[in-house]
């Protein structure tokens, strides 16, 4: 048995049920990229997968995870998924109600399509669980699950339909037609795609006239927004707006995230960012 999630912090919580439960054992491997963000044309053409690896060159820059794209190959995560399977072993997908691991989840099966009666889905869509408190909630993603409740998740696993076969590599590429670069969970397994501005006005709306740290504002950021991105996009498109003369950047990038100082341009007079950030 292998098991599939799409964050990091879901290995421990799945590894930590397995240890409760021997009928889990088995090899826990995470699909590490972000598919909620970025170009996806063509993803499975050589030319398609580079381009989203130089636009992700470009998001990184400057960012404390700048070297992690070197760390990260999915597709070699995908060939071991199809060795298991080959060999006879059943592939387990774990995700939550959220956008990265369902873009994810999309990305993934469509590669797996010619394994239909080996492949388990548990997406724990609207599900409620106990919480630490011994409250009810609804988690929107497995690492926020006690690892005793998740126990309770395998007796949902079932086998994907031939139905969903057809239909979910269908859905992914009309996203990859789309070619956003922000796509959002609506509900369900419904993703759809916005504009790279779909985030801004929460961006602008946490930046002052008064300088603040960048994590200051990236705090801010995530306690306000309902629907999540990572901090590395979120940067990214602060430079964007940098570049438009929407924010003002008050230090150099080249010392990383953590020196930097942004504020909103003063209204009584024209000030000019800094626009040392090419790449």
């Amino acid at each position: 048995m292998v098991h599939i999630v799409f964050q990091a912090s879901d290995i421990d919580t799945l590894q930590k049920a397995i240890e409760l439960d021997d009928r889990l054992k088995g090899e826990v491997c995470q699909i590490e990229d972000e598919f909620a963000v970025g170009p996806i044309e063509n993803i499975f053409t050589e030319e398609g997968y580079n381009n989203r690896l130089e636009w992700w060159r470009l998001v990184l820059a400057f960012s404390p995870y700048s070297d992690s794209l070197n760390k990260v190959d999915d597709r070699k995560v995908v060939e071991n998924i199809l060795s298991k399977l080959q060999q006879g072993e059943d592939i387990w997908i774990w995700m939550g109600q959220n956008q990265h691991d369902v873009c994810g989840y999309y990305w993934l099966i469509s590669q797996l399509q010619d394994y239909q009666g080996k492949v388990y889905v548990l997406y724990l869509n609207n599900l409620p669980f106990i919480n630490e408190k011994g409250h009810i909630f609804y988690p929107a993603a497995l690492h926020e699950i006690l690892p005793k409740e998740l126990l309770k998740a395998r007796r949902m696993a079932r086998l994907m339909t031939l139905s969903e076969f057809e239909v979910d590599p269908d859905e992914w590429k009309k996203l990859c037609s789309e070619n956003a670069i922000i796509r959002i969970l609506e509900g369900g397994k419904k993703i759809v795609s916005k504009e790279a501005d779909f985030y801004d006005a929460d961006i602008l709306r946490s930046i002052t006239t008064e300088p603040q740290k960048l994590q200051k504002i990236l705090h801010h950021i995530f306690s306000k927004v309902k629907l999540k991105t990572g901090d590395v996009f979120l940067v990214w498109r602060m430079r964007e707006l940098i570049n438009e003369r929407k924010i003002v950047v008050e230090n150099n990038w080249n010392t990383g995230w953590k020196d930097v100082m942004l504020k909103l341009p003063a209204t009584s007079e024209t000030e000019k960012p800094e626009l040392d950030i090419t790449v």
